[in-house]
């Protein structure tokens, strides 16, 4: 991993690469609970950051098995998206953080039983695309065709 004050300095400075994924179940998607900034308390998509080396079919599955605890398929890749945030995970950071974030819907390869890590408290089936959404969310869903 790297270390916090490292990591500090290329939030400040560069975007940061990263997967998420649009897991679907029986016609449902799930969103989790964020724990952590940036989009603390807000309901987003499983994912995170790109590792050196990784494809980006790769991250999305040790992503869905890290934050989820659920082997995965990847169906499709869904497109490529900027995100800024004004809020950081560092409160050093005062410039909020620049993402880009390649999404894929996947579907569960075995047993459905959903094993959170710390990044997310809680987290949700939906079957809709609620108003009360983060745009990015919105977008992304709406862009993965999930739901008639």
């Amino acid at each position: 991993m790297i270390p916090n004050d490292l990591y500090v300095r290329i939030l400040e400075r560069i975007p940061v690469c990263c997967v998420d994924v649009v897991l679907i179940h029986r016609g449902k998607v799930l969103l989790v609970c964020r724990n952590e900034n940036p989009a603390k308390n807000q309901w987003w998509l499983p994912g995170g950051r790109l590792l050196k080396g990784e494809t980006f079919v790769e991250a999305a599955k040790r992503k869905a098995k890290q934050e989820l605890g659920l082997d995965v398929e990847v169906d499709r890749k869904i497109g490529s998206y900027e995100v800024m945030f004004n809020e950081a995970p560092f409160p050093e950071i005062k410039s909020g953080i620049h993402e880009v974030a390649v999404c894929f819907v996947v579907r569960p390869s075995g047993d459905v039983s959903i094993s959170l890590d710390e990044t997310s408290g809680k987290y949700r089936w939906v079957d809709r695309i609620d108003e009360g959404l983060h745009r990015y969310v919105k977008q992304v869903l709406v862009d993965a065709s999930v739901f008639s």
